[in-house]
């Protein structure tokens, strides 16, 4: 997770970056620096450079709520990650609400244990 919050980092600082090369880019071009084209094609520069940044910043914020939560777990303690959907193989007379709650242990990504009717 912190691999991915300094990979966010680095995202942010080369939108920054890019941002500031179009608008220098935009300005150069232009025989006038106060032409309202320019003003306006800087402005949409800024905008587009805000939403990304935005997306970004959302991103980060996420993995660093996870991290949080990761942080207060006691090592071996098992964790919800949510459901799968999937396929299963049901026959006549199969229980199938129990078959439905199946739990499907992993560590690592690996999965370590089955839990339930297969």
């Amino acid at each position: 997770m912190q691999s991915q919050i300094n990979q966010l980092d680095g995202q942010l600082q080369q939108i920054e970056t890019q941002g500031q090369r179009m608008i220098a880019e935009v300005q150069k071009q232009s025989p006038q620096p106060a032409d309202p084209m320019v003003s306006q094609q800087v402005g949409n520069i800024q905008v587009q450079v805000n939403q990304k940044k935005s997306e970004i910043l959302e991103k980060k914020n996420q993995i660093l709520q996870q991290l949080q939560q990761v942080q207060l777990l006691e090592m071996d303690q098992e964790v919800n990650q949510g459901q799968i959907e999937g396929f299963f193989r049901a026959e006549t007379g199969d229980n199938l609400i129990r078959k439905m709650q199946v739990e499907v242990l992993l560590r690592d990504g690996i999965v370590e244990e089955i839990r339930g009717d297969v």
